[in-house]
């Protein structure tokens, strides 16, 4: 057991540092205020003080972790070899950055709680986070850091012990939509069929009534192609199905058709099955409940996880909202048009509200890679090169790699550049 001195134990010490030593290392640990028995412990222990004891592992302490509220946190980047770090210590650390403070910033998202420009669809953008300014959001950095302090533990503790941890690729699939033409009803494809004619969409025209007319495949119609994939390749993929309402933002085929509930139950019978929130149900916690609802009378088990459409979030509401619905796991933790880490790590946490200074018990997923924020690249090879960079930042810190895929970009069926990405992504993954 490692013994933690510190001169005061608030929620966020003891959240950051369960989180870093008992999930992310493998550490038990204990927190004490009590200078004697510090003192006496015979096993590892650090201080986490403004002064140390004596010649022990010390980390100089930021104030955030002993503030209640938000306050504006003044933030200088430095390097600690070559890896940006914020809130340098001292000389006399063991480390030269609070970690602890610093991992709590990010993984907190702290700076979504400060004043910021919401995006069309109500999203902490981008551009706004300490990350994508200083150019380090496509680095795991709390993993790094963490796995830089286990080091400097071995080093003076070579009693410890850490547990192996194992690198883990999972693929996430967004169901918005089952299918590009069929089971769209008679007014639904009347509609589409006009419109291509307006357009003068010929192709999807025709596409359309070759699918309709059972010559050709529905192309959304990927389910058998990429469920045999994933058996080849012993990847685990989770899938999102949307089970809205028809809406503005929302138009997958009515969730009272009889082939929409075969098709999500044998998915279910080969992956796990999960929501996708609709467009509305990311504040309203009717429909949130209802949709579960749904879902689970559909494969006849329970529903634990969800994904809020265009990755909604709106800290630390919906993840209030979530727990509230009977959700514990969440993945949405990451940027539509933007690869990268958008909480500083690719290993799951539990959320802390700041708000309530308390952890909720929801389990956060980040993801790294959304499909969408592929489109940049000029070629899909320049595409390829990046999962490749981002996963073997995520390999080097034995994290969780999860990308985000949709049926509305993968077609399966067909020789084309997004499935040959995408067989890439098993294949380079399956060897890891």
């Amino acid at each position: 057991m490692l013994l933690v001195y510190t001169y005061k134990v608030t929620p966020r010490l003891t959240y950051i540092m369960r989180h870093i030593f008992t999930k992310m290392l493998g550490v038990e640990i204990n927190i004490t205020t009590k200078v004697e028995d510090f003192i006496a412990h015979n096993g590892p222990k650090i201080t986490y003080t403004k002064q140390p004891l004596q010649n022990e592992f010390f980390v100089k302490s930021h104030e955030l972790l002993f503030e209640q509220g938000i306050s504006d946190v003044e933030i200088n980047i430095h390097k600690w070899e070559e890896v940006p770090c914020f809130f340098p210590t001292t000389e006399k650390c063991a480390i030269p950055y609070d970690i602890f403070a610093a991992s709590f910033y990010l993984i907190s998202r702290y700076e979504e709680y400060l004043p910021h420009v919401k995006d069309e669809h109500g999203r902490f953008p981008v551009e706004e986070s300490l990350a994508f300014q200083h150019n380090f959001l496509e680095i795991p950095v709390i993993d790094i850091w963490v796995k830089k302090m286990r080091i400097a533990l071995q080093r003076r503790f070579p009693e410890m012990v850490f547990p192996k941890k194992t690198y883990q690729p999972i693929s996430v699939m967004d169901i918005g939509v089952a299918y590009a033409y069929l089971k769209k009803g008679f007014m639904r494809t009347v509609g589409g069929t006009l419109l291509d004619l307006f357009h003068f969409k010929l192709r999807r025209l025709v596409e359309r009534y070759l699918v309709l007319l059972r010559f050709k495949k529905d192309p959304l119609d990927f389910f058998d192609a990429v469920t045999a994939l994933h058996k080849r390749y012993k990847i685990p993929a989770i899938f999102f199905f949307l089970m809205a309402d028809y809406s503005t933002y929302d138009k997958n085929i009515s969730v009272i058709n009889p082939t929409f509930r075969s098709l999500v139950k044998s998915v279910a019978d080969y992956s796990i099955v999960s929501l996708m929130a609709s467009y509305e149900g990311f504040n309203e916690i009717a429909t949130l409940k209802k949709e579960r609802k749904r879902l689970i009378s559909f494969i006849n088990r329970p529903v634990k996880r969800v994904r809020q459409r265009f990755n909604r979030l709106n800290i630390p509401d919906t993840y209030r909202l979530m727990v509230d619905a009977g959700f514990n796991e969440d993945y949405t933790m990451g940027y539509t048009g933007e690869i990268g880490f958008r909480a500083g790590t690719c290993s799951s946490f539990y959320f802390y509200d700041i708000s309530f200074e308390e952890q909720i018990p929801i389990q956060v997923n980040p993801f790294c890679i959304q499909y969408t924020a592929l489109y940049k690249f000029k070629s899909l090879a320049k595409a390829q090169e990046k999962i490749e960079e981002i996963s073997k930042h995520v390999q080097d810190v034995k994290g969780n790699f999860i990308v985000v895929f949709s049926n509305e970009v993968l077609n399966l069926n067909e020789r084309n550049a997004w499935k040959e990405l995408y067989v890439n992504f098993l294949k380079m993954n399956s060897n890891a």
